[in-house]
C-alpha cells in the first residue's frame, strides 16, 4: 500500500530487511547517513535532556509502556532515528506511514490492523508518522481513536511548531518532546565516528581539521546534512586517488566555499556587530552580505532574530512604529518554520529595518530613567495616584484630587503624575525623522497640557 509500511518483528526485537525507510539500512550502497543512524539509545547523539533516567523516551524504549509522542525539532536532530530504535529495541509490531504519499484510507487501515492485532495476539503497535504536520485535519482526525483507544503508540515527527500544525486533540493526547539543535561538537563527533566506523567510511579517508570545522559549519546542527556532505568530500577524494580529504576537495565536493566564521569567536562578534551597524547605517546591501555570511556558516537563525528585535527598538523605535512588529514576525516565523526557508523572512525583516527611518530616543529615554532611579531619585508616589480602593485608603488622603482623564477636555489631564524629584524630568525626546515626527508634535503638546505649561 502506497505510503504505509508496516514493519514485522523478526522475534528478536529487531526489524528485518523488509519493506520500510527505517528497515534494511545496513547495506553498503544505502547513503552514509542512513548507514550511521545509531541503533540504540546510547548511541543517540545530542538531546541528553531526553534521555534521562525515567523518561518518556526511555519508558517507551526500555519499559515497552504504551504511550504517544510527538517530536518536535529541526531536521537532523534525530526524530527519524528515535523511531528507528523504536522499531528495533520494543518487542511491539512497527507501522511507518508517510504524512507526504498517506491518505485517510491508509491511516484508517494501519489503525484497524493495530486494533485486530492487538485483540488477535495481545501485540502492540508502534505507528511513526514522519511530517504529520504535512497531514490535514481529517488525516489528523483519523489517527484519533487509534491514540485515544491505545490501540497505536503514535509517534509523530515534526519540523513545525505543533501547536500550530497539529490538532488539538491530537496534541492533548500526546506527549511533546522538544528536540534541540545539535551542538558543534555532537556534529564533530558523529563526523568523527562515520570516518573510523565499520558502517561508515571504515578508516578510509581522513579529514584534516579545516575540513572538519568546514563540515561541522556547514552541518548547521544538521547530523544528517553533516553526513551527506562527508560522503561527497569522501568520495571526491577517493575518485582521485586521496586518502586525505583536504578543505579544497571538501569546497568542491559540496559546493560550497568555506566560510571564515567562529560561532563562538572574533568572527562571531566582528561579524554581528557589522551586521548591526550596517541596518543602522541604513545599508541594505551590507547588512545582506553580513547576513548571508552567517546563514551560510550555519549561525543559530535565532540569535539573528533576537538582534533584530532589539534593534527595532533601539535604532529605529518611533521612528517606524511597524519595525517591531516586523521584527518579532521573523522571529515567529523562525520557529514556526526553519530554517533554510525562515532565510527569506529574515531577509525580509533586514531590509525593512535597514530602509526604515532611525531613531535612538527609545533607548536614550530608557536609559535617562533608569540613571535617574540608580542615582536615587525615587521619591514617593503622589497622593492623589495612589490606590484608594482599600479599606481606610481615603483617611490617608489616597487618591483624593485625582483628575480622571477620560472626563477632562482632549481626554488629557492637567496633573503631576512624576514623583517630586523627578517632576521636571525630560526622558523622551523624540526625534523629527519618519513617523516619529508626528509623534514629536502630539508628544510636546500632551506635555504641555499635562504640566500645565500652557497651550493646547
Amino acid at each position: 500500500m502506497e505510503g504505509l509500511f508496516d514493519i514485522a518483528d523478526d522475534g528478536a526485537g529487531a526489524a528485518p530487511d523488509k519493506a520500510g525507510t527505517l528497515a534494511g539500512n545496513a547495506h553498503t550502497s544505502a547513503p552514509l547517513a542512513v548507514r550511521m543512524r545509531p541503533r540504540t539509545l546510547e548511541e543517540l547523539v545530542g538531546q541528553q535532556h531526553l534521555l534521562a533516567a525515567g523518561s518518556p523516551l526511555r519508558r517507551l524504549v526500555e519499559g515497552d509502556q504504551p504511550m504517544s509522542l510527538v517530536l518536535w525539532g529541526p531536521p537532523g536532530t534525530g526524530k527519524t532515528t528515535i523511531a528507528s530504535i523504536l522499531s528495533r529495541q520494543t518487542d511491539r509490531h512497527f507501522v511507518e506511514v508517510s504524512a507526504v504519499a498517506a491518505g485517510v484510507k491508509e491511516v484508517r487501515a494501519a489503525i484497524d490492523g493495530a486494533r485486530n492485532r492487538l485483540a488477535r495476539t495481545g501485540q502492540e503497535t508502534v505507528l511513526f508518522v514522519d511530517e504529520v504536520h504535512r497531514f490535514t485535519k481529517a488525516q489528523q482526525d483519523a489517527l484519533l481513536p487509534g491514540v485515544e483507544n491505545r490501540w497505536v503508540s503514535l509517534i509523530a515527527a515534526t519540523t513545525e511548531n505543533p501547536f500550530f500544525s497539529v490538532i488539538s486533540p491530537l496534541l492533548s493526547r500526546s506527549l511533546l518532546l522538544t528536540l534541540e539543535p545539535l551542538t558543534d561538537d555532537d556534529v564533530r563527533g558523529v563526523l568523527q565516528g562515520a570516518v573510523t566506523d565499520e558502517r561508515g567510511l571504515a578508516g578510509q579517508v581522513e579529514l584534516t581539521d579545516d575540513t572538519l570545522d568546514h563540515l561541522v559549519r556547514l552541518a548547521g546542527g544538521d547530523a544528517r546534512r553533516a553526513l551527506t556532505y562527508l560522503e561527497a568530500a569522501a568520495g571526491a577524494a577517493l575518485s582521485t586517488g586521496e586518502t586525505t580529504v583536504a578543505l579544497e576537495i571538501a569546497e568542491k565536493a559540496v559546493d560550497r566555499a568555506a566560510v571564515r566564521y567562529d560561532r563562538q569567536g572574533d568572527q562571531h562578534y566582528d561579524v554581528i556587530s557589522a551586521f548591526i551597524k550596517s541596518i543602522r547605517g541604513s545599508d541594505a546591501d551590507a547588512a545582506l552580505h553580513y547576513l548571508a555570511r552567517m546563514v551560510e556558516a550555519g549561525e543559530d537563525p535565532r540569535f539573528i532574530a533576537r538582534r533584530l528585535v532589539i534593534l527595532a527598538s533601539e535604532d529605529i523605535g518611533l521612528a517606524d512604529p511597524t519595525a517591531l512588529t516586523t521584527a518579532v514576525a521573523a522571529a515567529q516565523a523562525v520557529q514556526l518554520i526553519g530554517m533554510p526557508e525562515a532565510r527569506l523572512n529574515l531577509a525580509q525583516a533586514v531590509i525593512a529595518l535597514a530602509v526604515a527611518p532611525k531613531s535612538n530616543a527609545v533607548i536614550t529615554a530608557i536609559d535617562a530613567a533608569s540613571a535617574d532611579v540608580r542615582a536615587g531619585k525615587i521619591g514617593p508616589v503622589p497622593a492623589h495616584l495612589r490606590d484608594a480602593h482599600y479599606g481606610g485608603s481615603k483617611k490617608l488622603g489616597h487618591g483624593k484630587g485625582y483628575k480622571y482623564a477620560h472626563d477632562e477636555p482632549f481626554g488629557v489631564a492637567e496633573q503631576q503624575y512624576a514623583p517630586d524629584v523627578v517632576a521636571d524630568a525630560t526622558y523622551y525626546r523624540p526625534t523629527s525623522l519618519g513617523a516619529e515626527a508626528a509623534v514629536k508634535e502630539r508628544w510636546e503638546r500632551l506635555r504641555r497640557i499635562v504640566r500645565g505649561e500652557g497651550g493646547r
